[in-house]
């Protein structure tokens, strides 16, 4: 076996780990997490733990068919052609889901925060189960685009079913990339200028400072390296730039990518009180161990935190879950 040879072998190892080890964490935070939301009526008719449950639904179904993926790449499997579309379709499919799924949370808090009358006024039951339909069908415009040019590269390839067809479409996934991040740019901002209006997050609030902070770290990590890795796919095309660096970028996108959503059910599920209340009562067994978890993040983000009373400590989860009276005032 060459040197590159070898090495790209490795780097397929890594993914195989990565993508495995992430859908087992994503399992167990799907049954625990997604089973409360869907067995509490509370919980399942508001919006912004619908729309945690869609996120991580796509996260599981995403690294669970990378984890098949990389595995059949590994082990050199002949994929039938019909078996390799299918998979990098619910590949692309998954991976836009989780981008338009978190732009969609931050527009739902927008909304809420910025237009609480109109946002209470106009949402009902079903409406975020809807957008978890529409956000679906958006997400297969890309593949279903791709689908003709993926059967004539498998074509030339000898029905070997590997990464070069999952990298088709890059101007398609920047552009969705660009139009997303701008979307969750503006919401955030404005959820910070209608905060320091409120007084929400004055100098001494540092609980809702480092919670905005929590999720400006975890969508960086998920948006950005993708804007670095489109502009190393420009400079290679382009001949400036070997494959070989591009490649070990990658495999490092991909292992912070996976970080970045293991950690989405903690910072975007476990956080919010009501959704821990009903876990306490539905599986008593990892109440103490959730309680830890939370409890080392606090102490990770917030090292110098003093102890504060309940009213001041929970500004930041009114700040980023606040649910509005469904009554019109």
């Amino acid at each position: 076996m060459s040197t590159k040879n070898e090495t790209d072998h490795n780097y397929i190892a890594v993914r195989v780990c990565a993508s495995t080890t992430s859908f087992v964490i994503l399992a167990f935070f799907n049954l625990v997490i997604n089973w409360t939301i869907l067995r509490d009526e509370g919980l399942r008719s508001h919006a912004r733990f619908v729309l945690v449950f869609h996120l991580l639904f796509s996260a599981f179904v995403y690294f669970g068919v990378c984890c098949a993926f990389y595995v059949q790449i590994y082990i050199d499997a002949r994929t039938p052609a019909a078996a390799c579309q299918t998979l990098i379709t619910m590949l692309i499919t998954s991976a836009s889901n989780i981008l338009l799924t978190l732009t969609a949370m931050a527009l739902d808090r927008y909304a809420a925060i910025c237009f609480p009358l109109k946002y209470s006024s106009m949402c009902w039951m079903q409406w975020p189960w809807l957008i978890g339909v529409l956000t679906w069908g958006i997400a297969l415009i890309t593949p279903l685009s791709l689908l003709s040019k993926m059967e004539e590269d498998f074509e030339t390839r000898g029905g070997r079913c590997g990464r070069d067809l999952l990298k088709k479409g890059e101007v398609h996934k920047i552009t969705l990339i660009s139009l997303c991040a701008l979307l969750i740019l503006f919401s955030y901002c404005k959820i910070l200028l209608e905060s320091r209006r409120l007084g929400v997050l004055s100098p001494r609030n540092r609980v809702g400072r480092r919670t905005i902070a929590m999720h400006g770290t975890q969508l960086a990590v998920y948006i950005l390296p993708n804007f670095v890795n489109f502009v190393l796919h420009l400079f290679q095309k382009h001949h400036y730039l070997q494959e070989g660096p591009k490649e070990l970028f990658g495999v490092i996108n991909f292992a912070f990518f996976s970080l970045a959503q293991c950690i989405a059910p903690i910072i975007y599920g476990l956080r919010k009180e009501e959704l821990l209340e009903q876990l306490y009562h539905r599986f008593p067994c990892l109440s103490c161990h959730l309680k830890g978890i939370l409890e080392w993040t606090v102490r990770t983000t917030q090292p110098c935190l003093r102890p504060q009373p309940r009213e001041r400590a929970m500004t930041s989860q009114r700040l980023m879950s606040i649910e509005l009276p469904r009554t019109s005032i």
